[in-house]
């Protein structure tokens, strides 16, 4: 159901938490901070987490059969071993290598997406070959495909108060007031975190296969931390927080340690 300014949630101020999903017309696309603060009146925040479907007369980008010479000059194999609900996650750089050949070894026989029937079994087959076949994931590059002239949604020129903090003071911090780009293939992970200053932050999928995303509520994030420091390695170097940067802590790990926590976990594909 679409209600005022693209809603597809029955209720207002959104009780029970949920995901919510918003449909904006170009109109009401146009202008970003009027749309994120409706997004809030409906209670979207309360989620830690909301889908936006774009109007289709938008395209951030006009054509993107001219990016495979891009370069990602700092790709990461991940590397996970562990066992019964318990990873650790090993991050090793490797040469840099183009979108291009990027785009050639994400759907090779051996990191392409498996057969799957539907996205539960894409799941179960996800957590059953974890510690096989370490994917490469091109993280954490600065930049960003949208055209210069694409005033709406832009990343990289949201309007909001991080760019004064840089075209007024002239200070930038990467990946925060600045956009990354990232490419995915079958099993790149990023493990759950907060943002940077418990900021809000913002992700657009530009082609490829969908992306999962995985979300429990804020409001238990106190009790869902303590609940994990009697199983973390001595090694992780836990600083308190689930901050952007800190050590992984994997959906699997967290599902066998909260039975007990009465935590509410959603998830939406984007």
């Amino acid at each position: 159901m679409t209600g005022t300014m693209g809603s597809e949630n029955p209720s207002p101020q959104n009780p029970g938490c949920k995901i919510m999903t918003f449909r904006p017309s170009l109109e009401e696309f146009r202008d970003f901070g009027r749309f994120i603060a409706y997004m809030e009146s409906q209670g979207a925040h309360r989620a830690g987490l909301a889908k936006v479907i774009p109007p289709k007369e938008w395209k951030p980008r006009q054509t993107y059969d001219d990016i495979d010479d891009m370069v990602i000059p700092a790709p990461i194999q991940q590397v996970v071993t562990g066992q019964s609900g318990l990873f650790t996650q090993y991050n090793i750089q490797k040469k840099p290598m183009t979108v291009g050949e990027y785009r050639r070894l994400a759907n090779s026989e051996k990191y392409c997406t498996p057969r799957h029937q539907d996205f539960e079994d894409l799941e179960r087959k996800y957590w059953k070959n974890l510690t096989f076949v370490s994917p490469i994931y091109g993280a954490d590059i600065s930049g960003s495909l949208y055209d210069a002239d694409v005033d709406e949604w832009n990343i990289g020129n949201l309007n909001t108060l991080l760019d004064m903090v840089e075209h007024e003071c002239g200070i930038i911090i990467e990946g925060v007031n600045t956009p990354y780009l990232y490419f995915g293939m079958w099993k790149t992970t990023f493990a759950w975190h907060t943002e940077d200053m418990d900021l809000y932050s913002i992700n657009y999928l530009h082609f490829g296969e969908p992306k999962s995303w995985q979300n429990s509520l804020k409001i238990v994030l106190a009790s869902r931390r303590w609940t994990l420091i009697p199983v973390l390695p001595s090694s992780s170097g836990y600083s308190g927080r689930f901050q952007h940067g800190n050590p992984h802590f994997y959906p699997e790990l967290c599902f066998d340690t909260v039975r007990s926590s009465h935590l509410r976990f959603y998830l939406v594909e984007k």
